[in-house]
């Protein structure tokens, strides 16, 4: 009898380890996004938490989508002038990357490193990047984390010269997404 649950459990952990999930698209729902700017006035932070990022595993394909007026600050003050002086959300609601895993492995299990290249359009501009990724892939799915540096200038977001010390010209990025299977 033990015999008999071992051979089913192994037959069991054997097909629900056999990948299913590379022949589709993978999706998270609730990523992250955060920046970080600091300069000797003030540090300004915020945090976005309804990212949506869909990886398709066959082509091996990366795709983000934010709303820029979903980024919490810490003041009320530094949330209104980002989304109405600065980004202006009611013009430009969302930022948008697409792009492509380089040498991406989605079989592998564990951690692997890549680069990301892709453009990425945010206020009405579109950039071409490349990013340095984390890619872990355990039983609980993929992982995909990363942290870049992008200058406020490429974007032709205007700040005030009386404003200009407040605000860095290089704001720190990090993101994370924990995708699950895609479903129809």
């Amino acid at each position: 009898m033990v015999r008999i649950i071992a051979v089913f459990l192994i037959a069991f952990l054997n097909f629900s380890d056999t990948d299913t999930d590379t022949d589709g698209k993978v999706i998270a729902r609730q990523g992250k996004v955060s920046f970080f700017s600091h300069t000797s006035v003030e540090d300004i932070k915020a945090e976005n938490n309804q990212v949506l990022s869909v990886i398709d595993l066959k082509k091996k394909e990366i795709a983000v989508s934010m709303l820029m007026n979903a980024f919490i600050f810490e003041k009320a003050l530094m949330r209104e002038h980002f989304n109405e002086s600065y980004i202006e959300s009611d013009i430009y609601p969302k930022a948008v990357f697409e792009g492509e895993i380089i040498d991406f492995d989605p079989v592998a299990k564990g951690e692997q490193t890549r680069m990301v290249k892709g453009l990425f359009t945010m206020h009405g501009v579109s950039k071409e990047l490349e990013i340095k990724i984390r890619i872990v892939n355990d039983v609980s799915g993929y992982v995909v984390s990363g942290t870049f540096e992008t200058l406020v200038k490429d974007y032709n977001i205007n700040i005030p010269p009386l404003l200009a010390g407040n605000i860095a010209k290089s704001i720190s990025i990090d993101f994370r997404f924990e995708y699950e299977p895609y479903e129809d």
